[in-house]
C-alpha cells in the first residue's frame, strides 16, 4: 500500500479549495474590468483614457484586457450597453407590463433612470458623447443605434399609450419625446460639470426636485382636457409678430 508524501493530501485540498475561487475571479473579470473602464472614461474621457489604464485599475496585464474587448472602442461600447442599452431595454418591457396611467409610468421611468444613470457614475457618459464623439465617427452611430434611437422610441411609446387610451393630448410623438428627455440629459451633464465644482452664487440644483417639477409641468400641457370641454388655445396663436394680440 503506497503512502503519500508528507503533507499532499493537504496541497490537494487547497487547491480544490481554491479552483473556485480562481473561477469567479475569472468570471468577474468582464465587470471589473467595465467598471474600471467607466471610472476613466468619466474622468478622463473617451481619447485621454489608454487601455493600459483600464487593466492597471482593473488588476489585470493588458493582454489579459484585450481578450475580452479587443479595442478601447469596444470597451467602450460595452460599457455603454451596459449602462444605458440594458436600461432602455428593461424600459421596453416595463411599458409592455404596465397597467396603471401614462402618466405614472413616466414617472417610474424617470425615477429609475436617476437612480440607475443620474445619480451614478454612468451619469458622466453623455458628457463623454456630447464633448468627444465627433471625433469618433464610429462611435456616435453606434451612440445613435444603441442609445439615441432606442431612448426616442421608448419614450414616443408612452406618449402615444396615453393618447390612445384617452389620457394625453394628440401631440407630435418625436417633439415630446425629446421634450421629456432633455432635461434628463441637462441634469446628467450638470453633475459632471458645474455642479461637480465648488462655485458660488448659483442655486443649487436638487435633481429629484428638478425631474418632478419637470414632469408636472410636462403632464399639465400633456393631459387631454376633461370630456366635453374644449381646450383652450394658447395665447400665443393670437398673438401678432411683435407679441401683440390682434387689436
Amino acid at each position: 500500500m503506497s503512502s503519500s508524501p508528507p503533507g499532499a493530501a493537504a496541497d490537494v485540498a487547497a487547491r480544490a479549495d481554491d479552483t473556485p475561487t480562481r473561477q469567479r475571479r475569472k468570471e468577474a473579470r468582464p465587470q471589473e474590468l467595465l467598471d474600471a473602464a467607466l471610472e476613466l472614461f468619466v474622468e478622463k474621457g473617451f481619447a485621454a483614457t489608454r487601455a493600459e489604464e483600464v487593466a492597471q485599475r482593473a488588476g489585470v496585464s493588458k493582454g489579459t484586457l484585450y481578450l475580452y474587448y479587443p479595442s478601447k472602442e469596444e470597451l467602450f461600447k460595452a460599457v455603454v450597453r451596459q449602462n444605458l442599452g440594458s436600461l432602455i431595454a428593461e424600459g421596453r418591457e416595463a411599458v409592455a407590463q404596465f397597467e396603471g396611467s401614462s402618466s405614472e409610468l413616466l414617472a417610474g421611468l424617470m425615477h429609475t433612470w436617476w437612480e440607475r444613470v443620474g445619480s451614478t457614475r454612468a451619469a458622466g457618459i453623455h458628457k463623454i458623447i456630447l464633448a468627444e464623439v465627433r471625433n469618433f465617427p464610429e462611435l456616435a452611430q453606434f451612440y445613435a443605434d444603441e442609445v439615441i434611437v432606442p431612448a426616442d422610441e421608448l419614450f414616443c411609446a408612452v406618449v402615444q399609450r396615453g393618447i390612445t387610451r384617452g389620457e394625453f393630448r394628440d401631440l407630435p410623438l418625436h417633439e415630446t419625446a425629446h421634450a421629456l428627455m432633455a432635461p434628463m440629459i441637462f441634469l446628467a451633464l450638470h453633475q459632471h460639470s458645474v455642479g461637480a465644482c465648488p462655485v458660488q452664487g448659483c442655486a443649487v440644483v436638487d435633481p429629484q426636485a428638478t425631474l418632478r417639477t419637470h414632469l408636472d409641468l410636462v403632464l399639465r400641457g400633456l393631459e387631454a382636457p376633461p370630456a366635453g370641454t374644449a381646450g383652450r388655445a394658447p395665447a400665443a396663436n393670437g398673438a401678432g409678430r411683435n407679441g401683440k394680440g390682434a387689436r
